[in-house]
């Protein structure tokens, strides 16, 4: 558990166990009303337990103070909306972190993800995420562990191949004509995208320029098992995990989905990024 999620447990806690005092009870009173047993109470308080939003909605009604679950539950969001710096994560290189997305994609059945402005690091060739992780090692002024970050960004993308796992991905049209890397490069990226066309594993979409839209392109995030959401800034990976958060998520790709091509279709945009690389 990450220091920062404790101690915002550990605040929330610390409110609630004020708005039990200022009730005038203690922890034994206060478990009776509630009909739960006090070492609950005492571990709510404490930050060695994380409430659920009922949890907050009873605890502010037995106190007397029903006006209280709203913030309560805020602080609770705030707890569930865990935060990890780049330039942390990134002390000793990026392979630390792609070792953890191998994990990540491991215990994971199910995916939906959405990119606006690369291919997918699920997708990508090794010169392709090379050539990423090279300027984001120079950005970030990280250590530079470039072979060892794209063999573990490589190593992720075994689970496209394992029967039992769906990935439903997203592109911006606009990401397949980035150049972030030299044209042979993206030259040979376009063709592995193509390549992932029609396996049983991945549907992949593509949302062109032109269409008509339900909401605007924005940032890309990733949907694990309907459960969390990976969300990445320049600075900092979000990790969501409230049922609100999810589901926001999750209707924004859906509409996304409403306007992207598929199959044939989405393989004639990638060919056409392709040849534009051949006049260019």
């Amino acid at each position: 558990m990450s220091t920062d999620f404790q101690s915002a447990r550990v605040a929330l806690g610390a409110r609630m166990r004020e708005l039990r005092t200022e009730a005038g009870l203690n922890g034994k009173d206060m478990a009776e009303r509630l009909g739960w047993q006090r070492s609950k109470v005492s571990r709510l308080e404490n930050g060695k337990q994380t409430a659920a939003a009922a949890d907050l909605d009873a605890w502010a009604h037995a106190v007397g103070a029903p006006a209280e679950a709203s913030d309560l539950k805020s602080r609770l969001r705030g707890l569930e909306s865990q935060a990890r710096s780049w330039r942390r994560q990134l002390t000793t290189g990026h392979r630390g972190v792609q070792e953890r997305y191998v994990a990540e994609y491991r215990r994971t059945a199910t995916v939906r993800g959405y990119e606006a402005t690369v291919i997918p690091g699920l997708f990508q060739t090794p010169e392709y995420a090379r050539h990423l992780l090279l300027h984001n090692a120079e950005l970030m002024q990280s250590p530079r562990d470039t072979d060892d970050a794209v063999r573990a960004r490589m190593k992720r993308q075994e689970v496209l191949y394992e029967a039992h796992r769906t990935f439903r991905i997203l592109i911006w049209e606009g990401a397949l004509h980035a150049l972030v890397c030299p044209h042979e490069v993206m030259a040979g990226q376009l063709d592995r995208l193509v390549g992932l066309i029609g396996m049983s594993t991945i549907e992949l979409g593509i949302v062109p320029f032109g269409v008509q839209l339900k909401l605007t392109p924005k940032h890309g995030f990733w949907i694990f098992d309907e459960e969390r959401v990976i969300v990445e800034t320049i600075n900092t990976e979000f990790t969501l995990e409230s049922g609100e958060d999810v589901a926001l998520y999750g209707r924004v790709w859906d509409r996304l989905k409403e306007s992207a091509v598929h199959g044939p279709p989405a393989h004639r945009l990638i060919a056409r990024a392709r040849a534009a690389l051949d006049l260019a």
